[in-house]
């Protein structure tokens, strides 16, 4: 009876083991994708569909500023988002790269009635330009 309590013990523990690393993987892949690789959505706005994004990426106790144009240097236009607010996109062009140093070129105008300023894409739920620009026009 012992060499089976002994045979089924490492059994036992090796179940438990994977077990347990598939738990911490499938944690690792819900947890892997950001909120910035979500895709936007459609939205209504003024009786008329646009693009929709979330505000994400934000450090705590930051905003993210819209500019008046896709440049740091643009100055703002006094507008200050936080995480989770949506975002209305009328547009893109490129520009400066994110201000975090990830590179990311893509700036959107966005379609606020008070607000025209410009984000960069690095700080939105918009996922790729794959995703975003079948939907988004560019800026002209």
């Amino acid at each position: 009876m012992k060499s089976h309590v002994r045979q089924v013990g490492p059994i036992r523990r090796r179940t438990a083991a994977l077990a347990g690393t598939l738990a911490l993987a499938a944690v690792a892949v819900g947890t892997a994708a950001s909120p910035a690789s979500a895709a936007g959505w459609a939205c209504d706005h003024d009786g008329h569909t646009v693009w929709c994004a979330s505000v994400t990426g934000i450090s705590a106790g930051s905003y993210l500023a819209s500019h008046n144009g896709p440049s740091y240097g643009s100055g703002t236009t006094g507008h200050r988002y936080q995480n989770g607010q949506t975002m209305m996109l009328a547009c893109w062009t490129t520009g400066d790269g994110d201000a975090d140093g990830h590179g990311d070129r893509y700036w959107f105008a966005l379609d606020f009635d008070s607000d025209g300023g410009f984000i960069n894409d690095w700080y939105v739920t918009t996922g790729s330009p794959s995703q975003w620009k079948p939907h988004v026009p560019e800026c002209r």
